[in-house]
């Protein structure tokens, strides 16, 4: 992974991808400032910041080129979408901006072909979104004693969710007290999401066996109407 790359925010995609070719002719990748450097990347993006639903596309770098590799229906937060930079935790609004993929997890067993890193959920395995506790946005098994259980989630009580999931690095290199913790994409729950993007359980199976650490992949979460300054954190 390139230096930086997982502190990297963006223009919405919009302003990402303002260029002269019309939509649908270039690939969206090919109109973004800024992709994260590898062959492999996600673009979850909704029509405006007020938006619930969009979709997420999965792209390969193939001869110099993006080709998309899949596409599914995409959820975001209940409160919509905000620049990543500003978001503040319990808004339940999804960050948007240029991030890595640390590592997978799931209630469920790993997709034949994963290839990310990924963690079993056990029943002890929590996330930490206590800003009080010195693991503050981190995967805990078991949960420390000061991360209080009323700030966390306790990830095996999401059997749904995170069936399947890829943790996003907002806020997760050098964790920023009261932006948000606990942002991934995972498997569609029965409505939007507090903050995550989320897709069908086949969209996320295909990703996970899609993804392949060595070629870098990121997620680009955007959107058309969305804030169009860059933030760095």
């Amino acid at each position: 992974m390139r230096p930086g790359a997982a502190a990297l925010a963006m223009l919405s995609l919009l302003a990402l991808a303002a260029g002269p070719a019309p939509e649908g002719r270039t690939p969206l990748p090919e109109r973004m400032a800024d992709t994260g450097g590898g062959s492999q990347l996600i673009t979850a993006r909704a029509a405006r910041t007020s938006a619930t639903t969009g979709t997420v596309t999965w792209w390969d770098r193939r001869g110099g080129r993006w080709v998309e590799a899949g596409s599914a229906p995409a959820r975001f937060g209940a409160g919509g979408l905000v620049e990543g930079g500003s978001r503040k935790q319990g808004t339940n609004t999804t960050p948007t901006g240029l991030y890595d993929l640390p590592y997978a997890f799931g209630v469920e067993p790993a997709p034949a072909g994963t290839r990310t890193p990924y963690r079993p959920v056990r029943q002890t395995s929590w996330w930490c979104q206590d800003n009080s506790s010195r693991a503050y946005n981190r995967w805990t098994d078991p949960r420390p004693a000061d991360c209080r259980a009323a700030e966390s989630e306790h990830l095996i009580s999401y059997g749904t969710q995170y069936a399947y999931a890829l943790v996003v690095g907002f806020n997760y290199a050098r964790p920023v007290r009261g932006r948000g913790a606990g942002i991934f994409l995972h498997v569609n729950g029965r409505g939007a999401t507090a903050g995550c993007v989320s897709v069908p359980k086949d969209a996320m199976r295909h990703i996970l066996n899609w993804a392949e650490p060595a070629r870098e992949p990121h997620i680009a979460i955007g959107t058309d109407d969305g804030p169009t300054a860059v933030i760095r954190y």
